[in-house]
């Protein structure tokens, strides 16, 4: 089996198992309260995504010392929140982390 072929089944099963809950699962099924818990997984997820990649060096290691991502992270959450904007957010973060590494 070729390598593309297997990317691609991998692609498709990946899909198909997140698609099916989906589709299978109605909006009825759940009363207010689950619905209501539900809409925080999202916010509750995403520092799970972020700390590591802000926090942790290619070893798993913690690198508070010259790291600029700290202070480009800490300059994308004063812009998102004071503008209450993403791409505001975003850009500003992206910006300031070149600007570190590149410039300073």
């Amino acid at each position: 089996m070729s390598d593309w072929t297997l990317i691609f089944f991998c692609g498709a099963i990946t899909y198909l198992t997140r698609f099916l809950m989906i589709a299978i699962l109605k909006k009825e099924m759940f009363n207010d309260r689950i619905r209501e818990v539900l809409s925080y997984v999202p916010s509750a997820i995403f520092p799970a995504i972020i700390f590591p990649a802000i926090f942790l060096d290619n070893f798993g290691q913690f690198q508070f010392e010259d790291n600029p991502k700290i202070l480009a992270a800490a300059i994308a959450v004063i812009v998102g929140v004071l503008s209450r904007n993403i791409i505001a957010t975003i850009f500003s973060g992206l910006a300031s982390y070149w600007f570190l590494i590149f410039v300073v």
